[in-house]
């Protein structure tokens, strides 16, 4: 039963935050807010709502593992799978945008400064909230580049008419799916791995992981076949900086996390190795199946190491 309860629960944390997302860009255009300032905030924050609805929640119910290993399986797979998959599928794909001379630092920044930051082996309050100027700092990154930021709202919110009643109830709807998948989303998958005499960890690292990965897949997808890889690629890396800053540091703000690195070393090293990756990808251009095999190996590779 705990099966069901998880896969719908999963759905449902994945299906309020598109509706939270969707809903919030029609009020902010409602105001008149500037789009730019719209996708830096919202279109940044949007695809990583999963995994900090989830994150949360597990702090909150102080199962710091799940918390950790939830950001770090979603920011590997968001690299590995997502892109993997990606630059298997598409046929042509050639960035217009330098993203290793632009976009390498928030690659690669966010893991380092978990690693400083957790060496002691605690994330406290403190570093969370370091952790979310991380993400003020990407935003203004984020202003400073408005064209990269247009490209990624959505057209059809753009243009469709808005409704208060309409839209007061999505996000409603929203709050309440996110809210409640969250809750049994965590607890489905501390039963899950109960029963398999697995870790809630690996439980977090994978399943919870690969589930809230799942909006970036989608958009990326979505982006790819719109013939605009840089935003498929600048998804990924948005959404990881928030993974680390907000995701992590509003998990660590509502209880510390402990952090095992001994332990869990494999894992933490499948997020450098990914990052790593992808930035020597950006910098040989070699956007292609190859590149795409090899950053699924990484992938297959950690889920390996933890069953």
């Amino acid at each position: 039963m705990e099966y069901a309860i998880f896969i719908i629960s999963m759905s449902a944390l994945v299906y309020g935050a598109g509706h939270i997302v969707t809903q919030s860009e029609k009020i902010a255009l409602h105001f008149d807010i500037p789009q730019f300032i719209i996708g830096a905030t919202i279109i940044a924050l949007g695809t990583s709502l999963p995994e900090m609805a989830a994150s949360i929640t597990a702090s909150y119910q102080g199962k710091a593992d799940m918390a950790v290993a939830n950001v770090l399986g979603s920011v590997t797979f968001n690299i590995s799978l997502v892109l993997g998959i990606i630059f298997l599928l598409a046929k042509n794909l050639n960035p217009k945008r330098d993203i290793f001379k632009n976009d390498s630092i928030w690659v690669i920044a966010p893991p380092i400064l978990f690693v400083l930051m957790g060496y002691d082996g605690e994330i406290s309050r403190f570093d969370g909230v370091l952790f979310w100027f991380l993400m003020l700092a990407y935003l203004l990154f984020l202003n400073s580049d408005r064209k990269k930021i247009l490209e990624a709202l959505d057209e059809e919110v753009l243009k469709e008419k808005f409704a208060w009643g309409k839209t007061t109830l999505f996000l409603l709807v929203g709050f309440v799916f996110v809210i409640a998948g969250a809750q049994y989303t965590i607890s489905s998958a501390s039963q899950i791995a109960a029963n398999f005499g697995v870790s809630e960890w690996v439980i977090a690292l994978i399943l919870i992981a690969f589930g809230t990965s799942l909006p970036e897949l989608v958009v990326s997808i979505i982006a790819v076949r719109k013939n605009n890889a840089d935003m498929a690629i600048g998804n990924i890396i948005g959404s990881n900086v928030a993974n680390f800053s907000v995701v992590l540091g509003s998990a660590a703000i509502t209880n510390p996390l402990h952090v095992e690195f001994l332990k869990n070393g494999f894992d933490i090293l499948s997020v450098f190795a990914s990052s790593i990756m992808l930035i020597y990808i950006s910098a040989t251009k070699l956007y292609s199946k190859p590149s795409g095999i090899m950053l699924l190996s990484i992938i297959v590779l950690m889920i390996g190491h933890s069953f």
